[in-house]
Formats: C-alpha cells, structure tokens, sequence
C-alpha cells in the first residue's frame, strides 16, 4: 500500500457519496477519464496528473474489498484509508 493513500479523498476526486453505487462510481470514473485523458490533451501536465488520480480512485472504490477499507474520519471531515495490514492490503 502506498503511504500517499491516507491523505487521499477518493470519494471527492470521483465527485461521489460515500454512499454511491458501484455503477455510481464506474460512471463518474469514466467521465471524468474522458475529460482528463493523456491523448485528448497532449502536454497537459495536470490533466495527466488527474487522470491518474481519478484511476487511483477509481481502481480503490471499484475493489469492494479496497472499498471497505476507505471510511470517514469525522474528526477532519476527511477520508483516511484504515487497512487490516494482516490482510495483504
């Protein structure tokens, strides 16, 4: 697991609930993949940086085993990953 994980939202960078639907989340994924794909716009820096953030988020919400391991922690308002390390993940 990557250590830059537990400072991310993927539910925002997705733009969805945390209570969204898998079908939810596939559909925003794509979207917003579209919009930011590499070859639809070349020498974009930040849409490539996006794009691979919306992957990132996109291959941790879609994974339900991933998923349940994303909750809110209320005391920031932020979305912190809490992984059973003895699971492999």
């Amino acid at each position: 697991m990557s250590r830059d994980w537990l400072d991310k939202d993927f539910y925002a960078i997705l733009g969805v609930s945390q209570d969204s639907t898998s079908d939810e989340i596939k559909k925003a994924y794509k979207k917003l993949a579209r919009e930011n794909h590499p070859d639809l716009n070349p020498g974009d820096t930040e849409a490539e940086k996006r794009f691979k953030e919306i992957s990132e988020a996109s291959s941790v919400l879609a994974d339900e085993k991933k998923r349940q391991g994303v909750r809110s922690d209320s005391s920031n308002g932020r979305i912190r990953i809490w992984w059973v390390w003895w699971t492999g993940f």
